[in-house]
């Protein structure tokens, strides 16, 4: 259900290969092309995390079309395929947080955020299995998460924060959806993991949450990220998008029951563990938006958070160069939103 990660890693971005593991039941696609022509369809992708799912709220309900947009949603069943597919072309949009944009902005691609999605409110974490009582016993065990995701980043944030580095410890290199058998297979000690499968691991792998994004607020923002060129070629489009989101929330708050239902019916999730991923999330409205593209000096502040994690990873050697937050953050897409829809 969950939809993140974080950080493309070098090989990703230097690999132009193009993805072909997109799922057949949820990918309405067609050709590999983006959609740099007026008319074509819009490629956006999205992953598994509950914030996301609210895409098929839109399609369900018929807001793309409300607001005369052609909108292909784009299924990627591991995140990191879809930040891949976006650094490619063969997507012209995607569901991704804000540390995995750092990555190719990094490297030159030109990636723009213009929409907050929602912000992880303990919806990643670290599982550990039960003797494990503090961070400190976490060094020399084995810990698996996906290297270059926003797991492996929450990973070494928890680790910094307990004065800890990742050789401490045995790093495991796994993709989301083989760290969380692991973990309750008793392959491994630990696993950063998000929803679902941060529940799954709790409840089937008798483990117990130690570190979480809770305990990081704002850190982890999950963004709806076009590649540069869309934005200048389509600019209606993206605003017609963003504005076709909000309406979908605004259909949520009034119809709460039917949306939770569809979301979960298109998460392949029993309603309960569904709703119990939605909780781990802040749903991001209209003044959320704005607020967040809004310079700060904490870490509600997208611009704030880009630099402070930025630099964090520069200092990890996970990024070669330090984008400057202008060049990747586009609020002005949800200004001219807000200013439309107040009329």
């Amino acid at each position: 259900m969950k939809k993140r990660v974080t950080l493309l890693m070098l090989a990703l971005l230097v690999a132009f290969t193009v993805v072909s593991g997109c799922s057949t039941s949820k990918n309405t696609t067609g050709s590999n092309k983006g959609a740099s022509a007026t008319g074509e369809p819009i490629k956006l992708a999205l992953s598994p995390w509950p914030g996301w799912f609210v895409w098929y709220l839109v399609k369900e309900k018929g807001f793309f079309e409300k607001n005369g947009v052609k909108v292909d949603l784009v299924w990627f069943p591991v995140y990191s395929d879809s930040l891949s597919a976006l650094s490619t072309g063969k997507v012209d949009a995607n569901s991704q947080t804000l540390s995995d944009t750092l990555a190719p902005a990094s490297k030159g691609i030109g990636v723009k955020a213009v929409l907050v999605n929602d912000n992880s409110n303990g919806g990643d974490g670290l599982v550990v299995k039960p003797e494990i009582a503090s961070m400190k016993d976490l060094k020399g065990k084995k810990i698996a998460t996906e290297l270059g995701t926003v797991d492996h980043l929450l990973m070494l944030t928890a680790l910094d924060k307990s004065g800890l580095k990742e050789t401490d410890v045995k790093y495991t290199n796994m993709t989301v959806n083989d760290a969380g058998p692991a973990f309750i297979s008793g392959n491994v000690d630990a696993a950063v993991l998000w929803e679902p499968f941060l529940t799954k691991a709790l409840q089937e792998g008798k483990g117990k949450l130690l570190f979480s994004s809770k305990d990081t607020p704002g850190l982890i923002p999950d963004l709806l990220v076009f590649r540069e060129d869309v934005t200048k070629n389509r600019p209606d489009d993206v605003k017609k998008i963003i504005n076709a989101w909000f309406d979908a929330l605004d259909y949520w708050k009034a119809n709460p029951d039917e949306s939770l239902k569809i979301m979960a019916k298109a998460a392949e999730t029993p309603l309960d563990e569904y709703k119990a991923g939605v909780d781990s999330v802040k749903i991001f409205q209209l003044e959320d938006n704005i607020k967040a593209f809004t310079k700060g000096v904490n870490y509600f502040s997208l611009n704030f958070t880009a630099q402070k994690t930025a630099e964090f990873l520069k200092g990890l050697d996970m990024l070669t160069s330090i984008p400057k937050p202008e060049s990747i953050l586009d609020g002005h897409f949800v200004e001219e939103v807000m200013k439309e829809r107040k009329k």
